[in-house]
């Protein structure tokens, strides 16, 4: 959403979240734009649980990207670029990249696709996290170079505008995020995981590897193991995982506050 252009067309439950929330910023949101300092003084907000009164409004507005897409060139001159072409978020994308940048440099720095996070930049965190032909990987280990002919998958590319993905929705039910900096990676890492129980892939904790069913149904223990690799600072580890099980089996849960 930064840098929106002005002609951008705020729904009516945006453009009330916005009075009653922010009446102050109400006027330079709709003739500037959505930025970064309004989406955090929003976010601060939520931590008084105001929000839940203005749900479909908040629903709306996550599920926008905080940057549009990247119409530039995106094959400027770089000294012994390599050439690399590959879809994002289902468009064809042509780039010359150093050798040496990484993925997650490359849709941040390059396409200006920041809703993909740097967290530890070591492959520890899993803030990173984006899909790659259908599986969830570490964008800030992967080179762009190496990412020739796939398919990527960024948040950004999670949902379409006011149709947000399941995922998405059960986040914000069960509040799911707190400060927000690792979501992005936990809802692709989510999304990719509901693939894998679909499709019968097994994880360290699966009982009998050899008689899995063709889909899986996803226990509390298996989904915590599946996503050990997504860390949240602030613990909102039992949202999450409430989330991502009712989600994945259809059905409402209850979370268990005794759990973290």
């Amino acid at each position: 959403m930064n840098g929106e252009s002005e002609n951008r067309e705020w729904t009516a439950d945006e453009k009330r979240l916005f009075e009653d929330l922010m009446p102050e910023d109400l006027n330079e949101i709709i003739n500037s734009g959505f930025n970064r300092r309004h989406f955090l003084k929003l976010m601060s907000i939520a931590g008084t649980g105001v929000l839940t009164a203005h749900l479909l409004g908040t629903e709306q507005l996550l599920a926008r990207p905080l940057s549009p897409p990247y119409t530039g060139n995106l094959s400027a001159g770089v000294e012994n670029g390599v050439k690399v072409s590959f879809i994002v978020n289902g468009t064809k994308t042509n780039l010359v990249v150093d050798p040496r940048m990484t993925l997650l440099d490359a849709l941040r720095e390059r396409m200006e696709l920041t809703g993909t996070k740097k967290g530890c930049d070591q492959g520890q965190c899993g803030a990173c996290t984006v899909i790659a032909d259908g599986k969830r990987i570490l964008s800030c280990l992967t080179l762009a170079a190496g990412c020739e002919d796939k398919s990527i998958t960024t948040i950004e590319g999670i949902g379409e505008g006011n149709n947000i993905h399941p995922i998405q929705a059960s986040f914000i039910k069960h509040d799911g995020f707190q400060c927000g900096y690792c979501t992005p990676g936990q809802i692709c890492s989510a999304v990719a995981l509901l693939h894998e129980a679909k499709n019968g892939d097994a994880s360290y904790v699966t009982a009998d590897m050899r008689k899995r069913p063709a889909a899986l149904l996803l226990s509390e223990h298996e989904i915590r193991e599946r996503m050990s690799g997504n860390i949240c600072r602030c613990g909102a580890y039992a949202n999450i995982v409430a989330a991502i099980r009712e989600v994945q089996s259809g059905k409402a849960v209850e979370q268990n506050w005794n759990e973290i």
